[in-house]
């Protein structure tokens, strides 16, 4: 609620995140770099002790770190080179140099540590990383690993510790190894396109979550359509929700596009039901079963069989009965799907009678309109002036709308703080207020700079909005006193990319609001589609 005023301001919609591109001057380093000079060749005998070490399978290995580096590679992922400290360095030592009162030349604790990086000194115990040709000698410390990572803590100083002096570690590629060792060492992250699937791989199997971290956000980073598949299988290999979520956000509001990507048809069947399931993918019906055909034409291949209907369909399982046939028009039922062969006799006979006769007869697919959201995403201010400052006890700030015509609300502009950066808690919902039944929610929170900018604060999936309907935009915000809107405007219309126009009427939400109405308040902003 108001507590106080100030001079009017001018605010706006921070700007989207732009992509990275990939910048080939940039270098990384390799694991040919890293190594030791004086390491063991893979291949040279040693009477040490062993322990070999398994983690996921290889195969799964594979998948993360040949197929996915090479589509990464190919879809232009940038490669970063990063620090937790943001700064990034080489411990630049030489293996071979004199090595007499080095430690004179570090004059701190994490030089002195980075400069142990990989290096033979006073090293106590060495891993046999990768296989084959690939196979690499890695020296290494345990204290500081023991420090730095509770499976290695356990691997040396639990009450099964290992007493080896060489650990094998076949299914860990060497990259990603030294990758790991560098940031327990000196806290510098170095992943590229061609390692990060594999450093998140070995930071989770060792337990290092800041590493994990550092590669997920590299990830979301270069998140775009053309890589979202493939993101979204990685992403739920490696059991990153939150990645796969903004996977399936990026599919949504891009949903051609996604699956014109070529890592779309390499995708696994449970990743293709979770996409084929949701409500919210912006799509003619008939294009997805275009692309679900693409799938099974890809499996069929994969699986060494004949590319057949038969087979199609029995690679594709519950895949197929996700498709909305029913959402089709005839036309492209008939010229597409019904003459596909994946669809049994009945089944095209059923569906023509649904789009011919009535009542319609039940035909085993989903009737259940898609979010068909299309152009551009828009935002309706409904503020002309703002104030300070809106104080928060709990109570929710609400108001009500109608609109003319059918849109789908993603967010809320909603202000931020008078008092300098802040972080806030926030609970979204709207309300079908002559029901009280909950369209969308979403328990969320959001920055802000101090500003009297408005900050985009989204729900989970797009809430449907009916035409000639009351709906009830609530916020629930724990955090310091905020900016606020005045002047408020009963009626506002705007113009939509496709030339029609849509009407916003505004009206006060009684019962508890926390004072906001018309005239004052939060929630300046719907963010929409139409």
């Amino acid at each position: 609620m108001p507590i106080g005023n100030s001079n009017n301001d001018v605010y706006n919609i921070p700007s989207t995140l732009t992509r990275l591109q990939q910048d080939d001057n940039n270098t990384q380093s390799t694991v040919g770099q890293d190594a030791p000079q004086n390491m063991l060749p893979s291949n040279a005998p040693s009477n040490q002790n062993h322990l070999h070490s398994s983690g996921l399978d290889r195969d799964v290995l594979g998948l993360a770190a040949s197929g996915y580096s090479h589509s990464l590679r190919r879809q232009g992922v940038t490669q970063l080179t990063s620090s937790s400290h943001s700064c990034v360095s080489s411990s630049g030592h030489n293996p071979n140099s004199p090595v007499y009162n080095w430690q004179a030349t570090k004059t701190t604790v994490k030089e002195r540590f980075a400069f142990l990086f990989n290096n033979e000194i006073l090293c106590d115990v060495h891993f046999i990383v990768g296989r084959d040709v690939q196979q690499q000698r890695i020296p290494a410390h345990k204290f500081v690993l023991s420090v730095g990572s509770a499976v290695f803590d356990a691997m040396f100083n639990g009450t099964l510790a290992t007493k080896a002096d060489e650990i094998e570690l076949p299914d860990v590629e060497p990259a990603a190894f030294l990758a790991l060792l560098r940031f327990l060492y000196s806290d510098e992250v170095h992943i590229g396109p061609e390692t990060v699937m594999t450093t998140l791989y070995t930071a989770k199997k060792y337990a290092v979550p800041a590493l994990e971290k550092h590669c997920v956000d590299f990830l979301k980073s270069n998140l775009g359509s053309d890589n979202a598949f493939m993101l979204l299988t990685q992403a739920r290999l490696f059991d990153e929700p939150q990645l796969a979520a903004l996977c399936l956000e990026m599919i949504d509001k891009n949903t051609a596009e996604a699956l014109s990507a070529d890592g779309f048809t390499d995708i696994d069947l449970d990743t293709l039901n979770a996409v084929l399931e949701r409500d919210t993918l912006r799509i003619r019906e008939a294009k997805l079963f275009q692309a679900v055909v693409r799938w099974s034409e890809a499996e069929c291949s994969r699986q060494q069989l004949t590319v057949s209907p038969e087979n199609q369909r029995s690679l594709l399982g519950r895949a197929l009965s996700l498709v909305r046939f029913p959402l089709m028009s005839v036309e492209e039922f008939a010229v597409g799907a019904a003459q596909s062969r994946l669809l049994s006799d009945r089944e095209v006979v059923s569906l023509f009678l649904y789009f011919t006769v009535n009542p319609k007869p039940s035909v085993g697919f989903l009737e259940v309109p898609r979010c068909c959201m299309t152009g551009k995403e828009q935002t309706v201010n409904r503020f002309q002036q703002i104030e300070s400052r809106w104080g928060y006890s709990g109570t929710s700030d609400r108001i009500r709308f109608i609109v003319d015509r059918r849109i789908f609300v993603v967010g809320f502009g909603l202000y931020g703080s008078i008092h300098g950066p802040t972080e806030y808690e926030v609970t979204l919902q709207v309300i079908h207020t002559a029901t009280g039944k909950v369209c969308g929610s979403n328990n969320t929170g959001f920055s802000c700079d101090g500003s009297n900018f408005t900050f985009r604060v989204m729900f989970k999936e797009p809430v449907e909005i009916m035409p000639n309907t009351s709906y009830t935009a609530s916020t629930t915000l724990k955090g310091p006193d905020s900016h606020y809107g005045t002047k408020g405007l009963r009626k506002v219309t705007l113009d939509c990319p496709s030339g029609s126009k849509v009407m916003f009427q505004f009206s006060y939400a009684a019962g508890n609001n926390n004072g906001t109405s018309v005239e004052d308040g939060q929630i300046p902003e719907i963010i929409f589609y139409t």
